[in-house]
């Protein structure tokens, strides 16, 4: 199987805190560290009841200082909402404490609501129109410095952070051709796209400095249990979660419930085929059927996993699960 990493936005559970949701975040790190999973990202979100990882840099150090070898990011930065000097001298930062782990995956929404955003000290119709000149702008800044350079980043001038392009329709894929980058689409959530944009970023791939050869990281949902059936019931939480918040309702992550899917009515069940349709979910069997499906359909170079889940403990199981039936354990370090 292709590699697999993690997509985490440390939710807090019903029930639960930010502070709860922080310290799982660090030991889920920990334990798919130990399963040979490559990456552990963080997302960037605001105004958001159940997402701990807001200030995602803040908790990117948190998370490496509590690892030793998996590579850990962002996926990602929502680039729009802050100066790229300022996301330089922090991912410079990163990269200075813990040299050649850090990863930084840019992206274009606010993360957020409008109101939300304007909150964020931004105007969002301007500055979404200038995202091509704020990456080059950023990408410049991990350069080494140059004569009579006046603005540096430091730390971060020369170190050469990893730079990925996140999206879900075909404005990152060009982009992320455009300037020869990795491209990461969020399948996981917005899935439309994904074999259009995916041909386009490999048609139009421009080989840089930073990369040879187009490379596809693909979000997907796995959610694996010891039955399909206790799988279907712990991915409820994540269906839960997306009819509330696209009815107006965002909250914390509820716990499962049996059959939610007879609950609900013809518009909420298409909402949710739609939306989560890059998802396996059941026992190890199913989970390992699916992703070499997805592979095989995709050519995808990588996997970035997420999983919502209710319990922790049953969260812990899903992933050491995955790994069992998807990772290569003689090359999970390369």
């Amino acid at each position: 199987m292709i590699p697999l990493s993690v997509l985490d936005l440390a939710p807090i559970a019903e029930g639960f805190d930010a502070a709860w949701a922080l310290t799982n975040a660090r030991a889920l790190a920990r334990h798919v560290e130990r399963l040979g999973y490559r990456r552990y990202w963080l997302a960037e979100h605001h105004n958001m009841p159940g997402i701990a990882s807001a200030a995602t840099a803040v908790v990117m150090a948190h998370v490496a200082g509590g690892t030793s070898t998996i590579r850990v990011g962002a996926g990602g930065v929502m680039l729009p909402n802050h100066a790229p000097l300022v996301i330089a001298e922090q991912f410079g930062t990163l990269e200075s404490l813990y040299p050649g782990r850090i990863d930084l995956g840019i992206g274009r929404a606010p993360g957020t609501n409008p109101v939300t955003a304007d909150a964020l000290r931004r105007t969002l119709a301007d500055d979404i129109d200038r995202f091509p000149e704020d990456v080059v702008e950023l990408l410049n800044y991990f350069l080494p410095p140059r004569p009579g350079q006046q603005v540096r980043a430091v730390p971060g001038a020369g170190l050469g952070v990893p730079v990925w392009i996140l999206g879900s329709s075909l404005y990152g894929a060009q982009l992320a051709a455009a300037l020869g980058l990795p491209y990461a689409f969020a399948s996981h959530f917005a899935p439309a796209m994904m074999a259009e944009a995916v041909a386009f970023y490999r048609g139009n791939f421009r080989p840089s400095a930073a990369l040879a050869h187009s490379y596809v990281m693909l979000g997907v949902n796995v959610f694996a249990a010891d039955t399909d059936r206790e799988a279907r019931r712990l991915f409820s939480s994540v269906q839960q979660a997306f009819v509330n918040l696209r009815m107006g309702r965002p909250g914390k992550l509820p716990p499962p419930v049996e059959d939610y899917e007879a609950t609900l009515g013809a518009p909420e069940r298409l909402m949710l085929e739609r939306a989560l349709a890059v998802s396996v979910v059941g026992s190890t069997d199913t989970v390992r059927d699916g992703l070499r499906a997805l592979a095989e359909r995709t050519g995808a170079d990588e996997f970035m996993v997420t999983a919502h889940i209710h319990d922790f403990e049953a969260r812990l199981r899903s992933f050491a699960l995955t790994a069992e039936v998807a990772i290569d354990r003689a090359h999970a370090a390369d």
